[in-house]
Formats: C-alpha cells, sequence, structure tokens
C-alpha cells in the first residue's frame, strides 16, 4: 500500500521514479519488507517542512487520503514517533542531498518576467541562519552565536545560489558560524553556468572568490564596498568606468594581466567595469543609499549601467526565498527538529527541496496566466499544497520508473 504514497502536488516536481533511483544510487534500498520504506520516509521528510505538528500527526497527514479512498490497509498501524526516527536515520542524509541536486534545476523560461537580461539568466547568492535545537550532539558541530539579536540556540549557515526570476534555489552549502560566506559560495561553482548573470553583496566579494566564479564562464555582477580601491582606467558612454582588481597574493609587486597570462591562477589583475549610483532610502537629502558595482560585462552595448544597476535590485528577489524558508515554512522563531547534526542536515535538504517543489509549482502557475511569479503568493501557494497532501491519494502503476506521468507516486 505504500507505492501508492502521495504528497498532492509535490509528487509533480519530485515524482516517485525519480526518488527510487536516487535511493537506488545511494544503496539505500531495503532488503526486507518494512513499514517505512525509504521512498516513504522521503516524502516524509518533506512534510516534514509543510506541517508543523508531531511526527505522528505528520504522517497522518500523508496517509489521510489513502485511508479516506479505501486503498490504505486498515491493518497498517501509524507509525510510532520512535520508529519514524530510526527510519530517518537509516536513510540518512545523503539521499535527500542527492535527490535536491537531481530535482533542482532553472525554472525561469523564456518569458519569466525580471528572470533575464539579454542571454543571461538572473541569479544571485546570499545566505540564511537557521537556528537548530539545543542538544549536545548539535552543539558538538554548531555552535552558538555570540552576542547580537538571535536567539540562544546553535545555528547552521546557508549559503544559497538561486534564481531571482522565480524565487527557486537551485544549489546550497551548508556550514556552522565559523563558515564564511565566501567559504561557502565557494562551491556552489559546480552548478553555474555561462548564460547566467549572478549577483551578489558586498559581503561575497574577495579576488579569489570572483577568479573562481569567473572561471566558470558565467558573467558576474557583485556589489563592492566604498574602501575597495578601483582606479578609473577609462570613462564609458554610459557613465560607468573600466577598472580592475588585484590579488595581494601575487609574487612580489610584479603585475601579471589576467588578458596576458595563459594561466588564469597567476594572473595578479582582472579587469572590470564599475557602476556607480545612489538610491532615495526616504528622505532624500539625509538617506541617499551609495551603491558600487562591478561586472565582468566590459561592453555597455552589452548591457548599460542603468541595466545593469536594475538587475542589481532584482538580488533582492533571492534574498525573499530565503525569508519565506526562514518564515513561512518554518515557523518565526522556530528551531528545527532534528536533535542529530545529520538528521539537521538531512532535515534541511528536505526543507529546500519542498520550497523548489513550491516555486516550481507557483512558477507553472504564473506561466499558464501569464504573470509575475512575483505577484503570486507564496503562503497561499504553500497552503493550497498543504491541502493537496490530505487529498485522496493518486494511484500510481507498479512499475513507476516506467510511468509516464511524474505526477504519479
Amino acid at each position: 500500500m505504500t507505492d501508492h504514497l502521495s504528497i498532492g502536488v509535490l509528487t509533480a516536481t519530485v515524482p516517485r521514479f525519480i526518488v527510487d533511483e536516487v535511493i537506488a544510487a545511494g544503496e539505500r534500498k531495503e532488503k526486507r519488507s518494512r513499514l517505512l520504506p525509504a521512498h516513504v520516509v522521503v516524502y516524509f521528510v518533506m512534510a516534514l517542512a509543510l506541517f508543523r505538528d508531531g511526527y505522528d500527526e505528520v504522517i497522518r497527514s500523508l496517509v489521510h487520503g489513502l485511508q479516506f479512498a479505501r486503498t490504505w490497509s486498515k491493518a497498517w498501524q501509524v507509525p510510532t514517533t520512535g520508529a519514524l526516527s530510526q527510519a530517518r536515520v537509516r536513510l540518512g542524509e545523503q539521499v535527500m542531498r542527492d535527490l535536491f541536486t537531481r530535482v533542482a534545476q532553472p525554472l525561469a523560461t523564456p518569458a519569466t518576467p525580471g528572470g533575464w537580461l539579454g542571454p543571461w539568466r538572473l541569479m544571485a547568492i546570499d545566505g540564511v541562519m537557521l537556528d537548530i535545537p539545543d542538544t549536545a550532539a548539535n552543539l558538538a558541530v554548531y555552535e552558538k552565536a555570540v552576542g547580537g539579536t538571535r536567539r540562544p540556540y546553535p545555528q547552521v549557515k546557508v549559503v544559497g545560489l538561486g534564481e531571482c526570476g522565480t524565487h527557486a534555489i537551485l544549489d546550497a552549502a551548508l556550514g556552522s558560524i565559523r563558515n564564511g560566506e565566501r567559504e561557502l559560495a565557494a562551491p556552489l561553482t559546480r552548478s553555474l553556468e555561462p548564460n547566467m548573470l549572478v549577483t551578489a553583496d558586498r559581503g561575497f566579494f574577495s579576488y579569489e572568490l570572483w577568479r573562481a566564479y569567473l572561471l566558470t564562464g558565467a558573467q558576474l555582477l557583485w556589489r563592492l564596498t566604498k574602501t575597495t580601491h578601483l582606479p578609473v582606467l577609462q570613462v564609458l558612454p554610459d557613465g560607468s568606468y573600466l577598472s580592475e582588481i588585484k590579488s595581494f597574493r601575487g609574487p612580489g609587486r610584479t603585475r601579471i594581466p589576467w588578458d596576458k597570462v595563459a594561466d588564469p591562477m597567476l594572473a595578479t589583475h582582472i579587469p572590470v567595469r564599475v557602476i556607480e549610483y545612489q538610491i532615495d532610502a526616504g528622505d532624500a537629502l539625509t538617506h541617499l543609499e551609495q551603491f558600487r558595482l562591478i561586472t565582468t560585462i566590459l561592453d555597455p552595448a552589452d548591457a548599460d549601467a542603468r541595466e545593469l544597476a536594475a538587475c542589481y535590485a532584482q538580488r533582492w528577489e533571492f534574498e525573499s526565498s530565503l525569508r519565506e524558508i526562514e518564515c513561512q515554512l518554518l515557523e518565526p522563531g522556530s528551531t528545527l527538529r532534528s536533535r542529530t547534526p545529520e538528521m539537521v542536515r538531512q532535515e534541511i535538504w528536505g526543507l529546500l527541496l519542498t520550497h523548489y517543489a513550491v516555486r516550481a509549482f507557483m512558477a507553472k502557475a504564473a506561466d499558464t496566466i501569464d504573470i509575475d511569479p512575483d505577484r503570486l503568493s507564496t503562503i497561499r501557494a504553500i497552503n493550497i499544497i498543504r491541502r493537496s497532501a490530505t487529498d485522496p491519494a493518486e494511484f500510481s502503476p507498479r512499475s513507476t520508473r516506467e510511468s509516464t506521468h511524474p505526477r504519479h507516486s
């Protein structure tokens, strides 16, 4: 009967056959029949991001539709909290992480408003801190913040790469408060493509990280602090100017330009274009905020200063994605559930996977009626998906791999 488990529209994004393939690749497939097979546990972990009730109520929400449709055996007993916890441990972290990697792909179509600048898909990197239970096991890996306004819980730092147009998170790296945002942003280069334009706030800039992102072939648009020295090498017609950033770790004082060396790792200077502007953050006389951006798009004919400034404003759409996780999927002021580091990470990958499924649902809905996904209510979408998880479940063929309908589970 567990072959018929469904969590509503989420299975359109995370269909059963993909879950089975990831479980098989991770060698987590059971050798004997269990009350809680691995694919059920995967959907249970995802459901933990939808429902904030106890374990037993979450699993009841998943099987409610099956019982209503009389397809679930009455002899099947709702697992205990202990059984569900043990099933999560058996599943481990890697399956959820691999499943997120497999499923999370770009969603913006060429017609998605705010999704593109010319040929480039607008992307952003940013981070969020998540509170976790104050247990000895969690504290051994994830420390508490000292001072500030955060609550006194251990914290996990999550740095993600996402689409500005759809708010979909496509990749993430997890660490503790000891890990800097630059450190966690470095592995996200694995998900960059040459057709992307990646934006980032001033806290991410370093010569080494800029170089690593540049080597992927993606275009970059990052904010810099006012104290970073940027010589004016050539003023351009749109008011921007050409400059260069330099490494402080080069061989002595020798200047090695980026375009004059065969091995980019030896270069000490990289050409950039600088866009400087102000925005009114309140009283125009006293609250003008200064912005200083650098980009790899050196020719104003490809994107002028106004276009790039407007693109950078789209970066805040990705900040909204992180707030959706922190304040809409999670309850404001609450912690995650998991009491051990591996289960914390498993829960976070499930949270990211569920958020991606919510955003995929919203992107498809917006595309159907030809509006900007930003105009749709995230909390309404989450509530619709919560209700769909308790509707009568759909039947699926026994051989899920051969199914031509991804919505089946």
